[in-house]
């Protein structure tokens, strides 16, 4: 029992818990429709641009996997006794977002509702996902583990962003009653900033001495 670290197993049950939410969410785009869930508020993108819903869907699909893998690499027995498992999901993961989420994702922000304040967002957020999980494989590669491990952090801190928005959005609307272009200018930001910044904390605390 003194190898039992609870803590773990609470933040592994919630991550569960919001990843089937997710996948709930994503199970609504199958099969393939134009004008189902969000894409019914977003017809003038996908009848005006025809690149928009293929990339969109590029983006949802492949959020569900960036999770999946993610989540093994911060599991210290994977890492130990399964290092090949740890390896060839990373690779997966980094593959994921480098090629297809963190690319679909910028393209979209640049259509996000909530104008200007809320493009700017989820552009930014795609640029860091991808740049920091690029530096991650870069630094791996030359054999430092520690800033590895950093940047791999940042990176799924970003990566949960598909989590924290849709909870960032239900409590805003329950609690205040903000018009809809309001939500999604907030959201925009409160969906990774936190994140961010919880993961800053995460690496003073402990990365480096795992």
């Amino acid at each position: 029992m003194r190898d039992l670290n609870y803590k773990g197993i609470v933040l592994l049950l919630l991550f569960v818990y919001f990843f089937i939410l997710m996948l709930q969410i994503t199970l609504k785009y199958i099969p393939l429709s134009s004008d189902v869930a969000f894409l019914q508020i977003k017809q003038t993108e996908v009848g005006n641009l025809k690149s928009y819903l293929p990339i969109f869907y590029v983006h949802v699909y492949s959020a569900i996997f960036v999770l999946l893998a993610g989540i093994t690499q911060f599991n210290s027995k994977i890492q130990i006794r399964y290092k090949k498992v740890h390896k060839v999901s990373g690779y997966f993961y980094a593959g994921v977002v480098l090629l297809f989420a963190a690319p679909s994702g910028i393209f979209i922000g640049c259509f996000a509702n909530g104008g200007v304040i809320a493009k700017v967002s989820f552009v930014l957020l795609g640029v860091l996902w991808f740049y920091f999980t690029l530096k991650a494989i870069i630094l791996v590669l030359k054999a430092d583990v520690i800033n590895h491990k950093k940047y791999m952090w940042r990176s799924f801190a970003l990566a949960c962003s598909a989590i924290t928005l849709r909870l960032w959005k239900v409590v805003l609307v329950y609690l205040f009653h903000p018009a809809p272009m309001d939500v999604y200018q907030i959201i925009a930001w409160l969906g990774w900033i936190p994140n961010l910044l919880i993961a800053e904390w995460l690496i003073k605390r402990k990365i480096w001495k795992k």
